[in-house]
């Protein structure tokens, strides 16, 4: 038997054994992302591009979730991990099938580039969807339950996850490919960096390099971050973004041929490339600008990675994972459930839960009213089944429910052969005979994403402002001058001002392939709704900071000094919980909740400190929470550990160091701010802790 396939040995023996009997050339072949078999050596051909943000992607039929700025909205760790969990089941039974065909392209692989935990620094930014949302620790929390959900905790990775990207990420789109960052040390250290700390530290296998430049430096190629991750103690593989290499000598400039970014690259530890400039590599070799230990040390990186998914070990205990989980009924309710949970209800003046009795009529209007793209956010996979907003009030509603589209996303027409706004007198006519509106407004990822669909119309992907298109704001215009009940459900992956005093709002993200069942049992009551927004909603966008702008002063709900509309915690229920005797023992805090309504709901307890450092950030950051589920005078104790980071600050030139001895301790259902406090009618509690 091979060295490389004896399982007793460590996966790094294992790698380099099977790396020193390769020739440098098959070395070298190895470290491109669509890897060729090695026929003599047993080892086949390896694709190690797949996706699985939200649920299996690109790879036909599979259990479709939430948005992953929906899943954050959960504050769930422990839902999140079970999601990683079952797409990493998916996963496997679908590699299984596809390697059994001899099957090895695209996405068809084990190696998972998700989660992206850049920090949504800006509301304009298309591809905030695809986080976590604005701040660090709720990041790293989540970010670390999904690795563990998709790694699992044996010996061999069920998957492998990647952190990405790497680092200061953020837009705007149209420029990410000649960008540089420009971001200050204590910026780097306070929020764009620790949650690519937590992830290494949770184990994450690899992580992937991001387009821009870093205060002159390519990402892809970065003495600064490759430092990091050896301080950290990264003990995975490093990839580029899809032909960002390409762009050190086309955009950076910062070299002046493809073979001297491939040898740049694979020397600043750069180990696979996701693209094409590696082609290069033996002629960087011959050239004399890299060695054959470079070429080595990547390889044997890459190597150690498919070792510890199994794939030289003969049969696994994941090999006989039947394709009958994928889409399978289990999965399929998780996915409603997290729908059920990322929900934001922002708005309520009493209308919700409806009372079905109460109305003969209801209109659905808009153009996600019946929209499959509004449920599916971008890096979507296909599920076997979808239920819009306007089916799952369909299937809910016993009475009559009349629809309209009302406009296009946000072209001035429907048709292309119409008269512009074709769509809303009868949208008009549908409010008018209604005793209740329904509209679905938002966006989707054709115009908000990665360099989107829709072009420079919208930015590249990226949010030109806060406010729905303009047909979209004509149409609600138009809606509520009718006078009757309106409640806005907005589908988008961002923070929307929909400039409307409706009867209650429901950001509903982009839900998954469940979420108009989801979105009709809030309406209905069958639940309450309980997500949190994982970022701040603001009123303007002329009010923030410009887009390039990579400072954190006025971003974000820690530096942020005005100009908010809903603040990140935010989020209503349909009952009322009080929180109550919060108290600190040792490094432990606790709180009870009880829940004094009259519905059974779930909360999410926020738990937030500050110092009182200069050093400290201008507003209290989250330290702690847990959601809890509470029947209808149901009272449980929340308690969370309160991690060290929490008492440190970092001063300007990046050094992170505990420089208070109190600290201001607090706990709620929300932030404790004043417009927080106002919006939800609670109180947060506060005590002193002293060090």
């Amino acid at each position: 038997m091979e060295k490389f396939r004896d399982t007793s040995l460590s996966a790094q023996e294992r790698a380099e054994a099977l790396v020193d009997i390769m020739t440098t050339e098959e070395q070298a072949s190895q470290l491109l992302y669509d890897a060729p078999a090695i026929p003599r050596l047993g080892i086949p051909a390896y694709n190690w591009w797949n996706e699985c943000l939200h649920g299996l992607a690109r790879n036909g039929i599979a259990t479709m979730f939430p948005q992953a700025i929906a899943l954050a909205a959960m504050f769930d760790t422990a839902s999140h991990q079970k999601t990683g969990e079952i797409i990493a089941t998916e996963t496997r039974a679908k590699y299984n099938e596809a390697s059994r065909h001899g099957d090895r392209d695209i996405y068809k692989g084990l190696t998972l580039w998700t989660p992206n935990i850049n920090i949504f620094r800006d509301p304009r930014w298309g591809r905030g969807q695809e986080t976590y949302g604005e701040d660090p620790f709720l990041t790293g929390a989540l970010g670390k339950a999904f690795v563990k959900g998709l790694q699992g905790d044996g010996k061999i990775m069920k998957t492998a996850a990647c952190a990405k990207h790497f680092a200061v990420h953020s837009g705007p789109e149209a420029l990410r490919h000649a960008f540089d960052a420009q971001a200050s040390a204590k910026d780097m250290e306070e929020t764009y960096l620790p949650a690519f700390k937590d992830l290494v530290g949770a184990g994450v296998e690899s992580v992937m390099g991001a387009y821009n430049r870093l205060n002159g430096e390519g990402a892809c190629a970065s003495d600064f971050l490759q430092g990091k991750l050896k301080e950290w103690g990264f003990d995975g593989h490093f990839v580029s973004d899809f032909r960002a290499l390409e762009d050190f000598d086309s955009n950076h400039k910062l070299t002046a041929s493809e073979e001297e970014t491939a040898a740049l690259a694979i020397k600043k530890g750069c180990d696979l490339n996701a693209g094409f400039v590696y082609e290069k590599l033996m002629d960087a070799l011959a050239a004399g600008r890299i060695t054959e230990a470079d070429i080595r040390k990547a390889c044997v990186h890459v190597m150690r990675t498919r070792i510890r998914l199994g794939m030289f070990d003969g049969h696994t205990e994941y090999d006989d994972i039947p394709y009958s989980v994928v889409a399978c009924a289990e999965h399929k309710a998780h996915s409603l459930m997290c729908a059920e949970k990322s929900m934001v209800l922002l708005k309520n003046n009493g209308i919700l839960p409806l009372d079905a009795s109460k109305y003969g009529t209801i209109g659905v209007i808009g153009p996600n009213a019946n929209s499959r793209a509004a449920l599916e956010g971008n890096y979507c996979g296909t599920a076997d089944r979808y239920i819009t907003f306007l089916e799952g009030i369909q299937d809910a509603f016993g009475g009559r429910v009349l629809t309209a589209e009302g406009c296009h996303l946000y072209k001035d027409r429907v048709s292309g052969l119409a008269r512009e706004n074709d769509r809303l007198a009868e949208a008009e006519t549908v409010a008018e005979q209604s005793d209740l509106v329904i509209l679905c407004v938002g966006l989707d990822a054709y115009i908000e994403g990665e360099e989107g669909d829709a072009g420079n119309e919208f930015a590249s992907g990226d949010k030109i402002d806060l406010r729905l298109p303009e047909p979209q704001r004509l149409l609600v215009s138009r809606v509520m001058e009718k006078g009757k009940p309106v409640i806005i459900v907005t589908a988008a992956g961002s923070a929307i001002n929909v400039e409307a005093d409706a009867d209650a709002v429901i950001h509903a993200w982009y839900p998954g392939q469940f979420g108009g069942t989801a979105l009709a049992n809030i309406l209905f009551g069958k639940v309450s709704p309980s997500g949190k927004l994982p970022v701040t909603f603001y009123v303007d966008a002329d009010k923030l900071p410009d887009f390039a702008d990579y400072s954190m002063q006025n971003r974000t709900y820690r530096y942020v000094r005005d100009n908010v509309l809903y603040p990140f915690g935010f989020g209503l229920t349909y009952s009322e919980t009080v929180c109550e005797n919060l108290h600190v023992e040792g490094r432990t805090a606790s709180v009870d909740i009880t829940n004094t309504g009259k519905t059974d709901t779930d909360d999410v307890v926020q738990f937030y400190i500050q110092g009182d450092s200069t050093a400290d950030t201008p507003n209290p950051k989250l330290c702690g929470f847990a959601r809890v589920s509470l029947k209808a005078g149901e009272k449980k104790t929340v308690s969370v550990p309160v991690p060290d980071c929490a008492f440190e600050t970092v001063d300007e030139n990046g050094v992170r160091a505990v420089r208070s001895s109190a600290f201001r301790l607090y706990a709620g259902t929300c932030q404790p701010d004043a417009l927080s406090e106002s919006l939800t009618g609670t109180k947060t509690l506060c005590t002193e802790i002293l060090l």
